[in-house]
């Protein structure tokens, strides 16, 4: 196909979340893949004054590159469904629902796929009582924020209320969950196919935002190790997952290990990163996939994608 068959691209990037900065690297490394490939590409920051943008730089598509609220939670799709504007990734409903890993869980439970055990967690919650529940240690997380921002580990009933308090910093909902220890692994999701598994290995046992971001020890195994049995089971499992909750285009599944082995569903990212540390480029990398081609890729998947109300306006 030609590159000229995309029109007029807006890149969009940096938003208000606490993850603007990941997403204006992400957004440039875009920017210039599309650019490489000879698209009509253009970077555009995004505010509060997007739609107004959109319009007047009669662009005729958008790849989404917004981490977090207001871009990964639904709230930009919302808006170029409005515009009539098609875009790349998961639609609004996906978009929620990969934001919110509470509902995320809710939903993968009720169709009987591992999503461990999880409560929500108050401040009026009785930690002696969760922790006969649900043990220790325990993983304490805002319910709707990414990159790892918010996350605290729990060891002793004590550390429970502080970490409600920190967590609820980012998040009026905060959840609690068994902490994993068996393994932590992740799958890229590209046009309804799983690309080789990741296994992620953090020097100080904790994939958080320093790690994903800053961090040079944090070691990535791809080939992941595990058998080939295994391994095409958590490509399956990660797939029926993106699906279950309306993932679209491309995304990532993470998953953890207990220490018998069993896969647990953690979350679905609908806008995962596109640094020089992030996973999905990785893994298309070991499917033989380099960066500008699976840019492309991404971006061609919104052909498919056909505004709603489009016939009624044009029979208008």
């Amino acid at each position: 196909m030609n590159a000229s068959e995309f029109g007029r691209v807006a890149v969009l990037m940096g938003g208000w979340s606490s993850e603007r900065e990941i997403s204006l690297q992400s957004g440039a490394a875009v920017l210039q893949a599309l650019r490489r490939r000879g698209v009509d590409a253009h970077g555009i920051e995004v505010g509060r004054e997007i739609a107004q943008r959109l319009v007047e730089g009669d662009f005729q598509r958008a790849f989404v590159m917004l981490h977090g609220r207001g871009g990964e939670d639904g709230v930009i799709q919302g808006v170029l469904e409005a515009l009539g504007i098609p875009y790349t990734g998961s639609g609004v409903l996906g978009s929620a629902l990969g934001m919110d890993k509470l509902r995320c869980k809710q939903i993968w439970q009720s169709l009987g796929l591992p999503a461990g055990r999880f409560e929500l967690l108050r401040e009026e919650s009785d930690p002696d009582a969760l922790i006969g529940r649900l043990g220790l240690p325990l993983a304490v997380k805002p319910v709707r924020e990414g990159s790892s921002i918010g996350v605290v580990r729990v060891q002793r009933a004590e550390q429970l209320l502080p970490a409600w308090r920190e967590a609820a910093r980012h998040d009026r909902q905060v959840m609690v969950e068994p902490w994993l220890e068996g393994g932590e692994y992740t799958v890229a999701i590209l046009n309804g196919e799983a690309l080789p598994p990741i296994r992620i290995e953090a020097a100080r046992g904790f994939y958080d935002y320093h790690a994903k971001y800053r961090a040079e020890d944090t070691r990535y195994h791809c080939p992941s190790g595990l058998p080939p049995q295994q391994e095409e089971e958590l490509r399956d499992l990660a797939l029926r997952a993106f699906e279950a909750v309306g993932g679209l285009g491309w995304g990532r599944v993470d998953v953890l290990r207990d220490r018998e082995g069993r896969f647990c569903l953690m979350e679905s990212n609908t806008l995962p990163g596109m640094t020089d540390h992030s996973l999905v480029p990785m893994a298309a990398r070991a499917a033989g996939i380099g960066f500008d081609e699976l840019v492309w890729r991404i971006l061609a998947h919104s052909l498919e994608y056909r505004p709603r109300g489009e016939m009624d306006v044009h029979r208008a």
